[in-house]
């Protein structure tokens, strides 16, 4: 990291990652052309769960090379008299891979428990509706950095 100043510690990192809605997801296409792609995602065990369709050019993407970087951003403010912002965001990486069976199941009431936490039940008779249809992708957090410039 360049500016050593406004690197945070891992701690203030996954404190970031866990009060994040989204983040980017980014990889390399079969035909090695950048691509990223929002998603929402959740934090535990040490990794991040997506979820995703069982088709498309993530999963195309991700089976020819699963060594990816996610990024977050959290709280921004911009500082118009300074030309500058102030700013807190997160890079994890590592290599991707596909969730199956209970391990699936649990990332998906965790995603459940993030963003509706107050429909449990029926996020429950949700994620049993659609369990097939639908690809559950672990991230273990092999590097991550944090950067903030603060006041």
């Amino acid at each position: 990291m360049r500016r050593k100043d406004r690197e945070i510690s891992r701690d203030e990192a996954i404190g970031i990652l866990e009060k994040g809605e989204y983040g980017v997801l980014s990889m390399c296409t079969p035909t090695n052309e950048g691509y990223g792609v929002p998603l929402n995602y959740v934090l535990f065990d040490n990794s991040l769960y997506f979820h995703c369709a069982t088709a498309g050019s993530k999963l195309e993407s991700l089976n020819e090379n699963g060594k990816v970087s996610f990024c977050v951003v959290g709280a921004t403010t911009l500082l118009p008299v300074e030309f500058g912002t102030l700013y807190e965001s997160v890079i994890v990486a590592g290599s991707i891979s596909r969730v199956e069976g209970k391990a699936k199941t649990e990332a998906l009431k965790e995603l459940v428990k993030k963003y509706s936490g107050e429909f449990i039940p029926q996020g429950n008779d949700y994620i049993d509706r659609l369990i097939d249809k639908v690809i559950v992708l672990k991230l273990p957090m092999e590097s991550v950095t944090g950067k903030a410039r603060k006041r």
